[in-house]
């Protein structure tokens, strides 16, 4: 049995197991094999994700040997069938617009990201990203810990899970802002999908980077989530604009408030954060840096997301 089919068929009875105390929830959606994080010799351009009833494989490079992608394909619609799933879909991220066809089986009309009894959104295929970014669910959590009876900013807030998390843990109030128009609405979508009401919740369209009076005027704020792209030609680039962020904070952020940030450029590492705030906001407090989830292993840390726990004190 090859490393990839061995490490599906162990995460699989996992959730198997898992779904079995709440049989009427579908199974959670996770990342199954990580072969990113450089662990699994050649399989260093191989994902597996769990969308149940569908695994989504995606090849991140072509392999130089042709029966590779083959062979890959068998282990993972073999462990489909293992566990009753439905569908087997791939995506070739190395093509020109990542195409994604569906190899074994039939994918339903509909699939969602599942966490516990929520579901958000998502697209399997047509573009690179499925709407649900599973290595965040560390930040989730931290999120729904501390998020009750708080009013929340989250930056770059892409589809708006933070907002559904925490709407979902108590929170007062929720501000997501994004560049795209397209991201919001499924943000909105989101909520509607969880039967969450939208009326604390705000979606602004806007350039963060040009716009903080729109976004200073719904706080001040307990709690803020940053998030965003490590780089975007034209609109963010993390190692010359992360800091103009970060000297902000004092102008939208309580005293003793929580501030998440988060980074997910493998060329930059933990240091980098954290000299970025100390240099541009030394009111803001190292707290702690959130444990990767496990279904991300990764030879080197500091090319995983980055998720860094800052508590900012205003001075009296």
């Amino acid at each position: 049995m090859s490393i990839l089919a061995d490490r599906l068929q162990q995460a699989l009875l996992v959730s198997g197991e898992a779904s079995q105390q709440s049989p009427s929830i579908p199974m959670d959606s996770r990342r199954l094999f990580h072969g990113r994080g450089c662990i699994y010799p050649g399989y260093e351009q191989v994902t597996v994700d769990l969308y149940a009833p569908v695994l989504w494989l995606t090849f991140f490079k072509a392999h130089d040997d042709v029966a590779f992608e083959p062979q890959v394909i068998d282990d993972v619609i073999r462990a489909a069938q293992t566990h009753a799933l439905q569908a087997v879909m791939v995506q070739r991220r190395y093509l020109q617009d990542s195409p994604a066809e569906c190899v074994w089986g039939s994918a339903p009309d509909e699939v969602w990201a599942q966490r516990g009894d929520a579901r958000f959104t998502i697209q399997l295929g047509g573009r690179q990203n499925t709407g649900f970014f599973l290595d965040m669910e560390p930040g989730r959590q931290w999120l729904e810990q501390r998020a009750d009876g708080k009013r929340v900013l989250n930056l770059f807030s892409y589809t708006c899970a933070f907002s559904v998390v925490a709407q979902q843990a108590g929170a007062v109030s929720v501000v997501n802002v994004d560049m795209s128009r397209g991201a919001l609405n499924q943000g909105r979508e989101n909520h509607r999908l969880n039967n969450l009401p939208t009326d604390p919740i705000r979606f602004l369209q806007e350039n963060i980077l040009k716009s903080w009076g729109r976004i200073r005027r719904p706080g001040p704020y307990d709690i803020a989530i940053i998030d965003p792209p490590s780089f975007q030609r034209g609109s963010f680039i993390a190692s010359q604009d992360y800091r103009k962020l970060i000297r902000r904070l004092p102008e939208f952020m309580v005293s003793c408030g929580d501030v998440l940030l988060c980074l997910n450029a493998p060329e930059l590492g933990e240091d980098f954060l954290r000299q970025q705030v100390e240099e541009e906001c030394p009111a803001c407090e190292f707290v702690a840096r959130l444990m990767p989830s496990e279904d991300f292993p990764d030879a080197d840390p500091d090319q995983q997301l980055k998720l860094m726990h800052f508590r900012y004190h205003a001075a009296e």
